[in-house]
């Protein structure tokens, strides 16, 4: 997983909505650490030191002399360093109690090494898919002109990139049905996201949840935009909606 994917990552799972789903999906990141479950309570910290151990080119992370486990006490086993040394830092940052909602990292982690439903990379790709019918980027605003007008300043040019660099066609509407997307596109766009390995395809399933957003998500992994913007554009309607209120 290179920087930029894991930039990525570690700012969708910030978002509030991407924190939500993960508190849900994901037990206390504290157990494989030898810590009990239980619910509603916060945990102290019972570590001085955290740092990651590097074996046959994976890295585990340590909490003094223990090998952090998953909830389901399999081995905390990373391919990519930096998201090591991010999981760690994470860690790290904890203060005297363990706060569970700020450890976004080790959740994903923790699924991905998990995979409590069983998943595989097509199971991923295909829910990944299954974002682009109400992606956020194809639906136009049907009644405030003022709003269409700004999508299609804000949107447009980064639809026409994702359009060009994935050689697909898709088409914004402003018809409450949405729009109509081909089969060869998916099937382009899925043959792409098949190339990626587990661990990136679970991440980017992560970032559409976020996001609402196949077309954003990929336009940020190719560095097309950045994360901020990406976030932005993603609330393109509801920042609107503020700014409009603060207006009136």
């Amino acid at each position: 997983m290179s920087p930029c994917e894991l930039k990525l990552l570690e700012s969708y799972t910030n978002h509030k909505i991407l924190a939500l789903k993960t508190m849900r999906r994901v037990k206390d990141p504290a157990v494989g650490a030898g810590l009990a479950h239980k619910e509603h309570i916060t945990p102290k910290r019972f570590y001085r030191r955290t740092g990651i151990l590097r074996s046959n080119g994976k890295f585990e992370i340590t909490l003094d002399q223990r090998k952090l486990k998953s909830p389901k006490g399999s081995p905390f086993i990373i391919e990519s360093e930096p998201l090591a040394l991010a999981v760690a830092a994470e860690w790290d940052a904890q203060k005297d109690k363990i706060q569970r909602s700020s450890m976004h990292l080790t959740a994903l982690c923790s699924t991905a090494i998990d995979n409590p439903s069983n998943l595989t990379k097509f199971d991923l790709v295909q829910h990944i898919i299954s974002y682009l019918d109400t992606d956020t980027v194809l639906f136009q605003s049907g009644e405030a002109d003022e709003l269409y007008e700004l999508q299609l300043q804000e949107w447009q040019p980064t639809l026409n990139w994702f359009c060009k660099r994935y050689d697909v066609k898709l088409e914004a509407t402003r018809d409450i049905s949405g729009p109509t997307i081909s089969q060869e596109t998916k099937n382009v766009l899925t043959k792409h996201l098949l190339s990626y390995n587990f661990w990136a395809v679970h991440g980017f399933t992560f970032g559409v949840e976020a996001l609402k957003s196949v077309i954003l998500t990929l336009c940020c992994v190719e560095r097309h935009i950045s994360v901020e913007r990406a976030v932005l554009l993603s609330r393109l309607e509801e920042e609107f909606q503020v700014n409009n209120m603060k207006l009136n």
